[in-house]
């Protein structure tokens, strides 16, 4: 096979993270492509979240999610990244030139570098399980939110605690005609600001669990324990936004030979796994202390990109010198 087919750095994932590293792979003069699963770019803030704010982007007091992607895709773009969507990884193998094979369950990819940033992996919402709940999915229970305008006027129970749930009900407050929060305990895991302004937008109800839905038909009310009294309450509502994280499977990555840790590659100072050539950038990525954040992948991407330039050729700089400075 021509040299022409095989690309100095494939990217798996396409959300925010690898379409930053595709952009700074074409900074770096280097041939790269994208591979994802889904359709579109821009990863879990596409497919899930679209209207959400995102707050911890540098540069911007808030940024809606898919104005960042598009910002990234306009970003990317100017490189001209090759994009291979809609396929799903399947099998990694080093050829005996050194190049990296990637089958997909659609064709072979070939590589000098990988570059994994496929966020949580594949993700699924997680959901309630008693049937008094769910059979009221698509009626009024939703898990994810893509449209907005869905709720415009209507009286909305988020449930959750973390900070997809508090950002949805900050968000919601400004179009929903009323707007609470239940979470089972009395403190929730979001960013403390953003946990600040919805204390002071929006009714909250801690030490509450969702037990039923009730409704002709429709969702009319939902029935709340009180974990601390165990005593029952309705709640008259519209709708209800159920956030409750999701469930994150690697898939075929951890028959990739690499070293895994908790939901994520180990990864060293250099973005490195455990196998030559390959790297890992944002939420996959794992090493002591980390948060995961969107601006922190970012940073990955970079770190990992400028040690990648320098695995396919040596001659090269890991640091080639900053956009602003001056020459």
């Amino acid at each position: 096979m021509s040299d022409e087919n095989i690309f100095d750095v494939t990217i798996l994932g396409a959300g925010p993270v690898g379409m930053y590293g595709a952009y700074y792979a074409g900074f770096r003069r280097l041939k790269m492509k994208i591979i994802d699963s889904l359709t579109e770019v821009g990863g879990q803030i596409t497919a899930l979240y679209p209207e959400k704010d995102i707050y911890d982007v540098a540069g911007y007091a808030r940024i809606r999610g898919k104005d960042l992607v598009r910002a990234l895709a306009d970003q990317m773009n100017q490189y001209e990244p090759t994009l291979a969507l809609g396929q799903k990884a399947l099998g990694l193998r080093r050829r005996d030139d050194g190049v990296l094979e990637i089958t997909t369950d659609k064709e072979i990819h070939l590589t000098r570098v990988l570059l994994i940033a496929g966020g949580i992996g594949l993700f699924t919402p997680r959901k309630y399980a008693e049937a008094e709940i769910n059979r009221f999915e698509w009626k009024g229970l939703y898990y994810t939110m893509t449209d907005p305008h869905m709720y415009v006027d209507k009286k909305v129970l988020v449930s959750g605690g973390g900070d997809s749930a508090v950002d949805w009900a900050l968000h919601l407050h400004r179009i929903a005609r009323d707007v609470a929060i239940i979470h089972r305990r009395d403190d929730f895991r979001a960013h403390e600001d953003s946990v600040h302004k919805m204390r002071q937008a929006v009714k909250v109800l801690t030490s509450y669990v969702l037990k039923s839905l009730e409704g002709d038909g429709k969702l009319q009310r939902a029935i709340l324990t009180n974990t601390k009294t165990k005593q029952d309450e309705v709640f008259e509502c519209d709708m209800v936004l159920a956030c409750l994280g999701f469930i994150a499977n690697q898939g075929p990555i951890k028959e990739w030979g690499l070293d895994l840790v908790n939901d994520g590659v180990q990864v060293n100072i250099r973005m490195e796994t455990s196998v030559a050539g390959v790297y890992a950038a944002g939420d996959i990525a794992q090493y002591e202390g980390k948060p995961k954040l969107i601006a922190v992948g970012f940073g990955e991407a970079a770190v990992a990109i400028n040690n990648a330039a320098v695995y396919i050729d040596p001659k090269k700089r890991v640091f080639p010198g900053h956009s602003s400075g001056s020459h």
